[in-house]
């Protein structure tokens, strides 16, 4: 038997005369579902959302309530790491397509592939991979948790960490630690660089330069605070500066003017000249979609539960550390 066509949101399936909002707020209630949002999705999609965050948070936030469906409004990690936590609920994403360049850039076979030239190391992995990558790790960490990950760890023990390596190089500069670096990246923060930094700086001299760990040592080098999403809300809100320049995707400006709607918020912009500040992933996923994903439970999440074990130690050793 033919294996089934994957699921294609039918947009046009849509009454155009339905308020949008007013449905999903009922399918939620229907359904018994939980929506949850990442930082660099649509305004409007956040504002609907039950919780806002980063990518760990929300899974963590999913495997807490008691929904029996959770719509993730993010890419296709995100997803698979709430079912890795919640093997028990429906898991749905909007658009199925909606990936990540890192994941997509560190296939599960060829990952494997490449750690048989470090049998020796330990493997450290990134949330922003695939189930089967974090499958083959020891343990995950976040870009908020990523010094203390790799620092838990033996001092003489080796280590290879994967598969950003903008994040990796940060962490090595932080921990003093050596690590073999997975050559991936992040099609987003990868757009930004000095030059580009520098001339918002000589615009701006009195901004303070937020950027995220993804972004390039050049970039880096040139905050006044490097951090994960979390952690440059936070920053925002508790910094007295009136004027930030933001380096990472720009969905994030939503929380922070929710935050310090008096502030000037500069988004660096990428050196091509392209608006690539924007994800093109995670903008994928629009409230039209939310709506047939809630009314048809469909594309839904689903894992081998072999895969989803191997994965869920790694997964488990991170979250063991507290």
């Amino acid at each position: 038997m033919p294996a089934p066509l994957p699921y294609v949101p039918d947009l046009g399936s849509i009454d155009p005369s339905l308020d949008l909002v007013a449905e999903i707020q009922r399918l939620r209630k229907e359904r018994g579902a939980v929506i949850l949002a990442h930082y660099y999705q649509e305004p409007e999609i956040q504002d609907l959302a039950d919780f806002v965050g980063d990518s760990l948070q929300l899974s963590q936030q999913a495997a807490r309530t008691g929904a029996e469906v959770i719509a993730f409004c993010g890419v296709h990690f995100m997803a698979e790491t709430a079912k890795i936590l919640s093997p028990d609920r429906r898991v749905v994403l909007p658009d199925l397509d909606a990936g990540c360049s890192l994941a997509d850039r560190c296939p599960a076979d060829q990952f494997q592939a490449w750690l048989k030239d470090y049998p020796d190391h330990a493997v450290v992995s990134y949330i922003n991979c695939s189930a089967g990558v974090k499958a083959l790790s020891d343990i995950i960490c976040t870009s908020s948790n990523a010094v203390r990950v790799v620092e838990s760890l033996p001092r003489d023990r080796k280590i290879v960490f994967a598969p950003d390596r903008h994040l990796g190089k940060w962490v090595m500069g932080q921990t003093g630690r050596d690590m073999v670096l997975f050559p991936g990246f992040c099609i987003v923060h990868e757009q930004f660089t000095a030059k580009r930094l520098a001339a918002l700086m000589a615009q701006h001299p009195g901004a303070k330069v937020i950027v995220h760990p993804e972004c390039d040592a050049t970039v880096s080098r040139m905050a006044d605070f490097v951090g994960s999403t979390a952690a440059l809300i936070r920053f925002v809100k508790e910094q007295p500066a009136l004027s930030f320049i933001v380096g990472t995707e720009a969905g994030i400006l939503h929380q922070m003017r929710k935050v310090r709607p008096e502030v000037e918020l500069i988004p660096i912009p990428a050196d091509s000249g392209c608006n690539c500040s924007l994800c093109p992933y995670m903008k994928l996923n629009s409230l039209e979609k939310l709506y047939l994903a809630l009314r048809d439970l469909q594309p839904e999440i689903t894992l081998e539960e072999g895969l989803r074990i191997r994965a869920r130690r790694a997964v488990q050793a991170m979250l063991d550390l507290g």
